[in-house]
């Protein structure tokens, strides 16, 4: 049987859609009281996004880099083909052209706009762009909230929002310029299109990411077509959309960096090849033990990591005892995505915190929906008569209020103790026309030079022209340190020498 009843009109501060229906299936356990699916509150999607906004633009200020790679693999080459000037990896190399410029493209496409009307001073470049990638991403979070709240309903949707705005996860990871985070957003999008029915949004979404972003994203979409073509029978529908993907974002991801390399480059091949196909794959460095992403996930999520990890043990006994599920996509499809990434990145010699940011929203949907479980389940073995949500309700109150207050201090940690790069950088900016402090020629070069802190360099964003930039010293680094990026309109397709893949150093 079936029990379902509509909400009452929206209220101050909420959004009350039609309640989601429980129904209930032949148990041998006998239902101890009526289903009850009366309103329950959860926020506007209006108040949604100017509430992420506002906490993702505060990322975007205040949020440490905190991987060299967003430096030297998008910064600098971001930095270049606004300023003709930075560094270059071997990453973006002709010869291995693992990397794709059409994705730097994307994040300076705003800056080129505004540069056509006025002047910007560097600093003011590198927050505007940071600001860009903090708006997609409130934008994206509030579209997944909707697809939460359409599938799950209320009760899971305002928890998830919880999570999703207090994490420490998704403070790192907001504003950050790197391929991760991109994927996060369109996995965002794909999600809460596949949640709310739209399935030509969540198949170019998942093209958008795999062909744009991150090729390795794509394993977020496996449910996703496993769903359209078996369970819903629409192969049509999805072998239509995967060519108007590819013929919409990778044609032209291809012609971009083919132009740009001087040669024929599909870099998302490129970097499964070197990833997968070569002998030593990307585990020349980064390499970690398995209890590097549970110790990882448990700094940026805390005690909601601990809740998401036994999501679909827990939603299968409370289905089972109860008799109650949430109609729609199976549990199975809808969690598996987390599941796989878990289970092929995990098992990765290499590991890297960026690595997990695709998924970062789907832990904060599962822990939501362990929490909320747990509490209907309760519920129900008790045979509380009213709306389960109303039964011990300190519990989701204590445990957003735990993991808000341990978020809280993790985000100061991370700024009290990171953040010095920036502000050094940044004070140099400030005193780089006081002729107090260096005597030089008003058209001078002004070499910064750093040793084994090289990697900390926050990028050329921060110096205040071009006469300004950074010089490596000798350091106890054995690696190979990034190059510059030659003169001229063709520099990126020249071939640089002294370039490897294999992290040899150079002393050149």
């Amino acid at each position: 049987m079936s029990a379902s009843r509509r909400r009452p009109a929206s209220t101050a501060g909420g959004q009350n859609l039609e309640e989601i229906p429980i129904r209930t299936r032949t148990s041998s356990v006998p239902w101890n009281g009526p289903v009850c699916v009366a309103s329950v509150w959860a926020p506007k999607v209006n108040t949604v996004f100017k509430l992420l906004l506002s906490l993702r633009v505060m990322s975007a200020i205040w949020s440490n880099i905190s991987d060299c790679d967003e430096t030297y693999n998008y910064w600098e080459p971001a930095h270049f083909l606004l300023y003709k000037q930075g560094f270059q990896t071997w990453e973006y190399s002709p010869e291995y052209a693992i990397r794709s410029y059409a994705y730097i493209l994307i994040h300076i496409l705003p800056v080129k706009l505004i540069q056509l009307f006025t002047t910007l001073d560097k600093i003011t470049t590198f927050y505007l762009i940071r600001c860009f990638l903090a708006i997609s991403c409130a934008a994206c979070e509030t579209y997944f909230y909707r697809g939460i709240l359409k599938l799950y309903g209320s009760a899971v949707a305002r928890l998830a929002f919880a999570f999703m705005c207090l994490s420490t996860g998704m403070f790192i990871s907001a504003a950050a310029f790197l391929p991760s985070s991109f994927s996060m957003y369109m996995t965002m999008l794909s999600m809460g299109a596949w949640y709310s029915g739209h399935l030509p949004v969540a198949i170019f979404s998942t093209a958008v990411s795999t062909f744009l972003g991150w090729p390795f994203a794509s394993i977020l979409g496996l449910p996703i077509a496993i769903d359209i073509l078996y369970r819903r029978k629409k192969a049509q529908l999805f072998i239509v959309w995967c060519v108007l993907s590819a013929l919409l974002i990778l044609l032209p991801v291809v012609c971009y960096d083919s132009s740009m390399f001087g040669k024929l480059v599909v870099a998302p091949l490129n970097i499964v090849m070197y990833n997968v196909m070569t002998s030593h794959g990307p585990d020349l460095y980064g390499t970690e033990p398995w209890t590097f992403y549970f110790i990882n996930g448990f700094l940026n999520f805390n005690i909601i990591f601990l809740l998401a990890l036994p999501v679909v043990a827990v939603l299968y006994a409370t289905q089972k005892f109860t008799g109650l599920w949430f109609p729609g996509i199976p549990h199975y499809l809808t969690l598996s995505p987390m599941y796989l990434w878990i289970a092929i990145f995990f098992s990765q010699a290499h590991k890297e915190e960026r690595f997990l940011f695709p998924i970062y929203p789907l832990i904060c949907v599962s822990a939501a929906l362990t929490l909320d479980s747990c509490q209907r389940f309760t519920s129900h073995l008790v045979g509380y008569t009213k709306h389960y949500t109303q039964f011990l309700s300190f519990i989701p109150v204590s445990v957003v209020s735990v993991y808000g207050l341990l978020s809280l201090s993790r985000i100061l940690a991370l700024y009290q103790g990171y953040h010095a790069p920036i502000d050094v950088y940044t004070a140099l900016n400030n005193i780089s026309s006081d002729r107090t402090i260096h005597r030089l020629r008003s058209d001078g070069p002004v070499y910064v030079c750093t040793g084994k802190e090289w990697y900390r360099f926050p990028s050329s964003f921060f110096f205040a022209d071009h006469r300004w930039s950074l010089r490596f010293l000798k350091s106890e680094f054995r690696g190979q340190l990034p190059g510059r990026y030659y003169d001229g309109a063709d520099a990126t397709s020249l071939l640089p020498p002294h370039m490897n893949d294999m992290n040899r150093e150079e002393p050149s």
